[in-house]
């Protein structure tokens, strides 16, 4: 096996900043909810990433929509945004709304799916 193999498999250990910054994204992203449903956006499972990198202080965050033609998309988008700004730390957010993988219900947490009365 040579060093890339290696180092493919090796995990990545978050520093003590990054760890801060993505639990307190976490933290504001539960307080972000779809009007028309009564679960965050995080526990819905459409945070697809959150990754804080520190050499260039951005924080990345890939997230999805439960439809692409989702009628509160905008307000959805720009609450997320305004409450990753807020964390102090990152100089920079890249939202990026993707659709693949596409969202499903399997993506929610089990309270999700409970509150929703898919459980």
């Amino acid at each position: 096996m040579d060093n890339t193999e290696e180092t493919k498999s090796a995990p990545q250990v978050q520093t003590d900043e990054e760890l801060r910054i993505t639990e307190k994204a976490v933290e504001l992203l539960k307080t972000v909810y779809d009007p028309e449903i009564p679960v965050n956006v995080y526990d819905l499972g459409l945070i697809y990433r959150i990754e804080y990198d520190p050499s260039d202080k951005v924080l990345h965050v890939d997230m999805t929509l439960t439809a692409p033609s989702c009628p509160a998309a905008d307000f959805i988008m720009e609450d997320v945004r305004q409450k990753l700004v807020s964390i102090e730390g990152p100089e920079k957010v890249d939202l990026r709304l993707v659709f693949e993988p596409e969202w499903n219900n399997d993506m929610m947490t089990e309270e999700a799916k409970l509150e929703l009365g898919f459980l």
